[in-house]
C-alpha cells in the first residue's frame, strides 16, 4: 500500500494528484500547499515581498497578464482547456481552469492549505527507502512529520528570483525592482526604466510600461532581433556591462541615465526543504542528478515534474507523471543508478556540444519534441502529439515577430499533425477603424449557411487569407471564395 507526499498545488501537483488517485496500490495522496488557494504562479495577488506568516510571496502574477501561449497547447491531454473565441486567455481564466480540473477529479479534498514544508529526509525502511516529511500548519504554528513511499516535488520555478552580477548593480542610485514583484504598470509613470532582460516577461512588460513611461530601454542578447514593431519610446540594446549612479553602459559602448532597473532576468530552482541526504545539488541553476530531467538518481522514489522549461507545460506534467507513475507500479523499470548517471553524463555533454551552458541544462525548446518521445518510449505511455509542438514553435517565433498583435491568433487543431492559425482582428492588425471586406463576406456566409444546413453549419472552419479573400472547409471539402 503506497502512500505519496506532493509538495504544492499549482499545475504540476494537480497533476500528480490527479493520476496518482487513480493509480492501483495507491491509499493515500497528500498535496501540501504552502498558500490558502491551489493554482500556485496563476494565482494573482497585489502583494509583494512577503505573506502574513514571513514567507516570500510566491506567484509572479501582473494584473494585465495573458497567456503566451494559445490555450489549444495549454492543456492536460485528457482534460482540454474549454472551448472559447480567444486562443490567449487572461490569468484568471487558467486560474478557474486549475480550479475546474482539480474538482472535476477528485483532486481539491486532498488539498492541505496553509501548510509550509519544512524539512523532507529520506531514511531507510524494512523494505524500501521512506521518506520523513515535516510540514507546519500556519494556522496553528503546529508542526508534524509524516511518512511517506513517495515523494513529488511539485512547488514551481518562478518565485525565487536570479539577480545578475552587474557592476554598480547594488549601488545604483535609483530603484532596482524583478518583474517577480511587478503588478502594474503605473508604478512607472513619468520615469526612464531600463529593462533587463528578453523572455516572455520582459518583452511583454516592457512593451506594457511604454504607455506610462518617457523611455524604456529592453536589454538583451537575443542572436537575433525581434522583427516587432515597437513604440517609439522604446529601444533594444545589448548586454549591461555596468551601472555608475543612474548611469547604465551597454556592451555597444553606449550610455544612458536611467531611473529604474528593471530585472526580467528569470527565476532559481529552489528546493528549501530538501535535506542534504536528499542529494540534490542546484549549481548555475541545474538541478542534479536528475534522470530525464525527472528522477532523483540516488533516491529514485522522489521526482521532480516540470524542471524543464519552454515547453508545453501542462502536457509535459501530465507526460512526467504518467511515466514516473509506470515506474511505480511496475509497468517499466528504471535503469540502475550507475545508468541513470551514465545518461545524465552523457546528455550534458551532447548538449554542451551543441552549445548550451550549464545554466540551461533544462532547456527545451527546439529539444522538447524528443523529449516527449524519449519518456513515451521508456515507459511505453502515450506520447503528446506533434502538433502541440508545431503551435509551440509557431506561437515563440510569432511572439518575436509581431509582439503587439501575435494575441490576436485563433488556432484550431486539426489533427495530431496540422492545425490552422487566423487573424481574430485585422482590423486591429492594420491599426485602422475600418474593418476589412472579407469579415464581411464571412458573416453574409455563415448566416447563409446556418439557414440552409443548421444541423451542421458551426462544423464549418474559417480561414482568412487577404482582406478580401478567405478559405473555408466544410464537410471536409475546401473552398476559396474572393
Amino acid at each position: 500500500m503506497t502512500r505519496v507526499c506532493v509538495v504544492g498545488a499549482g499545475a504540476a501537483g494537480l497533476c500528480a494528484a490527479r493520476h496518482l488517485l487513480v493509480t492501483p496500490g495507491v491509499i493515500q495522496v497528500d498535496v501540501l500547499e504552502q498558500s490558502g488557494a491551489l493554482g500556485g504562479t496563476w494565482v494573482y495577488t497585489e502583494n509583494v515581498g512577503y505573506d502574513d506568516f514571513g514567507l516570500p510571496i510566491h506567484t509572479s502574477m501582473y494584473k494585465s497578464l495573458r497567456t503566451n501561449l494559445p490555450k489549444e497547447i495549454m492543456g492536460f491531454p485528457d482534460f482540454p482547456v474549454p472551448e472559447s473565441e480567444k486562443s490567449y486567455l487572461p490569468a484568471k481564466d487558467m486560474l478557474a481552469f486549475l480550479q475546474l480540473y482539480a474538482d472535476r477529479n477528485g483532486v481539491t479534498k486532498h488539498i492541505k492549505f496553509r501548510q509550509h514544508v519544512q524539512l523532507i529526509i529520506p531514511k531507510a525502511g524494512p523494505k524500501n527507502e521512506l521518506w520523513d516529511v515535516t510540514y507546519k500548519d500556519l494556522g496553528t504554528g503546529v508542526s508534524v512529520t509524516n511518512e511517506y513511499d513517495y515523494v513529488f516535488v511539485c512547488n514551481g520555478h518562478y518565485n525565487t528570483p536570479f539577480i545578475p552580477n552587474i557592476p554598480g548593480l547594488k549601488k545604483f542610485e535609483g530603484d532596482v525592482m524583478h518583474s517577480h514583484d511587478y503588478r502594474v504598470p503605473e508604478i512607472f509613470t513619468g520615469k526612464r526604466v531600463l529593462v533587463i532582460g528578453a523572455g516572455p516577461s520582459g518583452m511583454d512588460i516592457a512593451f506594457e510600461i511604454t504607455r506610462v513611461t518617457t523611455k524604456v530601454i529592453l536589454s538583451h542578447h537575443l542572436k537575433e532581433e525581434p522583427k516587432s514593431e515597437f513604440p517609439d519610446n522604446l529601444v533594444l540594446k545589448p548586454d549591461v556591462v555596468k551601472l555608475d549612479g543612474k548611469k547604465a553602459t551597454f556592451a555597444d559602448g553606449t550610455e544612458d541615465e536611467v531611473d529604474v532597473v528593471f530585472l526580467s532576468t528569470g527565476y532559481l530552482y529552489n528546493f528549501p526543504f530538501l535535506h542534504e541526504s536528499c542529494d540534490i545539488v542546484v549549481e548555475d541553476n541545474c538541478v542534479e542528478p536528475l534522470y530525464k530531467h525527472l528522477v532523483n538518481i540516488h533516491h529514485p522514489t522522489m521526482c521532480f515534474i516540470g524542471v524543464p522549461y519552454y515547453v508545453c507545460a501542462f502536457s509535459m506534467f501530465d507526460l512526467q507523471v504518467r511515466y514516473y507513475v509506470r515506474s511505480m507500479t511496475g509497468v517499466f523499470k528504471l535503469p540502475s543508478s550507475k545508468e541513470m548517471i551514465q545518461h545524465w553524463e552523457e546528455e550534458k555533454l551532447e548538449r554542451a556540444a551543441r552549445g548550451y551552458t550549464k545554466r540551461q541544462a533544462h532547456m527545451m525548446g527546439p529539444d522538447q519534441a524528443d523529449y516527449y518521445v524519449s519518456l513515451s518510449m521508456e515507459s511505453g505511455c502515450e506520447s503528446l502529439p506533434e502538433v502541440f509542438t508545431a503551435i509551440h514553435n509557431d506561437s515563440s517565433q510569432k511572439f518575436l515577430d509581431n509582439l503587439a498583435y501575435y494575441r490576436n491568433d485563433v488556432y484550431i487543431l486539426i489533427d495530431d499533425k496540422n492545425f490552422e492559425r487566423y487573424y481574430a482582428s485585422l482590423a486591429c492588425e492594420a491599426d485602422t477603424d475600418n474593418l476589412p471586406s472579407v469579415i464581411t463576406k464571412i458573416r453574409e456566409e455563415s448566416s447563409l449557411r446556418f439557414l440552409h444546413n443548421i444541423q451542421s453549419y458551426r462544423q464549418d472552419v474559417y480561414k482568412i487569407i487577404d482582406d478580401d479573400t478567405y478559405e473555408i472547409i466544410s464537410n471536409g471539402k475546401k473552398e476559396i471564395i474572393c
